[in-house]
């Protein structure tokens, strides 16, 4: 599967790779598949290391920080000669070696000819709970996310129907019923297998909605294992029903997070470490309300008001245990909340996955911006409606107060732009 974040790998080599890259994300979301494939394509040869499944390997990095001896080590110990600037070194699951992210400073000051790239699926959690040293300045960093729709798209061999999306979507010019009905129907398969590599690889393959689902069952089970890690028992406990309580935080209508939905009684000073730990780990992303759509927007962050989503629908999807047939063709079976809470949530890692910072905006609990993004020194609202339902009463009062340059309304109608408001179809959202 052709990985979009290839294109920002070749942009760090090609900048001549001073400084070490560091690929933070979720596990299971193809880091390791696409560090290997990048340093196939575009290295002579590459050594691989793998931290969490060999604890052995900080030995060789927990004596000093001395590159050259290192280099001479892994040379050794992998067979291989390391030539600079030719040879990609891979640090996998970095997080589990403190010693091994350490180096990375000192392959940053003293050899930065050598090009080193590195992942950790729960290097933010171990980071804060094990007050690691980061090597703050010495590193490039890129977040990687599950694949968007774009990428899906190009998975099924989609390419001319990628291409009419994008003309589309510059021109505001509306798609043929026939390619705007096909596109929709990708999207509901979408809703189903989400972005995970694995789910996605095996729907290409086999076409078979049940099989994705055994994977998806099998992904939140093991990010509900990785929780017990640099957690305690109790900690666990929180984090599991936090997690488990997502799908109800996002089926009200008030979709603001809630932790009396957690357990009765519960306070946010009980479970904000929870919270914090998925959040960290990118199983979830966070949005957040904000006062007054201002520049700069981030001081007008309310911090105690926010919403959660999962970080990949199609997990979603299956935490519900909703049947595909539903959302393949009885999309009319689910209650209006439901149906608005999965595409609330598939737009919301569209937007997160083209590196946009997740804000909402509330206007006294009258009305709501689902989203508030800033493109291009604009503040713009995103209003979402999950099928083609053109009233947005609440974007109308946000437009008549604050006047933005355009509003971005996203439905299952096709392109189209008029009143200072452009049309997106849920299709044509990896555009924005």
């Amino acid at each position: 599967m052709k990985r979009l974040i290839i294109n920002k790998l070749n942009d760090w080599k090609n900048s001549g790779a001073k400084k070490p890259l560091i690929i933070n994300g979720a596990r299971q979301i193809g880091k390791t598949y696409t560090m290997i494939e990048f340093a196939r394509n575009q290295y002579d040869n590459y050594i691989y290391l793998n931290f969490e499944s060999d604890s052995s390997l900080d030995s060789i990095f927990e004596r000093d920080y001395n590159i050259s001896r290192i280099i001479t080590e892994l040379e050794a110990l992998y067979g291989k000669q390391i030539i600079e600037e030719r040879t990609l070194i891979i640090f996998d699951e970095i997080q589990a070696s403190k010693h091994a992210l350490t180096t990375l400073k000192y392959f940053n000051e003293n050899n930065s000819s050598y090009h080193v790239i590195s992942a950790g699926s729960l290097l933010g959690v171990a980071l804060n709970k094990n007050k690691i040293s980061f090597p703050v300045g010495k590193v490039d960093m890129i977040d990687m996310y599950p694949l968007n729709f774009k990428e899906f798209l190009l998975a099924l061999n989609e390419n001319q129907l990628l291409s009419q999306i994008e003309k589309s979507f510059i021109t505001n010019t509306p798609l043929s019923k026939a390619l705007h009905e096909k596109a929709l129907d990708l999207v509901s398969q979408f809703l189903v297998v989400g972005g995970m590599p694995e789910a996605v690889s095996n729907y290409v393959l086999n076409k078979d909605y049940d099989l994705v689902r055994v994977i998806q069952k099998g992904i939140n089970a093991s990010y509900s294992s990785d929780m017990s890690k640099y957690s305690t028992d109790v900690e666990t406990i929180k984090t599991k029903a936090v997690y488990d309580s997502i799908p109800s935080q996002l089926a009200k209508e008030n979709k603001k997070f809630q932790y009396n939905m957690i357990k009765s009684g519960a306070r946010a000073s009980q479970y904000e470490a929870s919270l914090e730990w998925l959040d960290k780990s990118g199983i979830i992303y966070t949005c957040y309300k904000i006062n007054e759509p201002k520049h700069p927007i981030e001081m007008s962050k309310n911090i105690t008001s926010y919403k959660v989503y999962l970080s990949d629908v199609g997990l979603l999807t299956a935490k519900i245990n909703l049947n595909h047939n539903i959302i393949l063709g009885n999309q009319e079976m689910l209650s209006s909340t439901a149906k608005g809470a999965i595409y609330e949530n598939y737009v919301a890692t569209e937007l997160k996955m083209k590196n946009y910072n997740l804000y909402y905006y509330e206007s006294e609990g009258k009305s709501e911006i689902d989203f508030i993004i800033q493109k291009e020194g604009l503040i713009l609202p995103v209003e979402v409606k999950s099928s083609d339902n053109v009233k947005a009463k609440s974007l109308l009062v946000y437009t008549n107060r604050f006047k933005p340059e355009y509003s971005i309304k996203v439905t299952s109608k096709n392109f189209g732009f008029e009143n200072g408001i452009k049309n997106i179809p849920h299709y044509a959202l990896f555009n924005i």
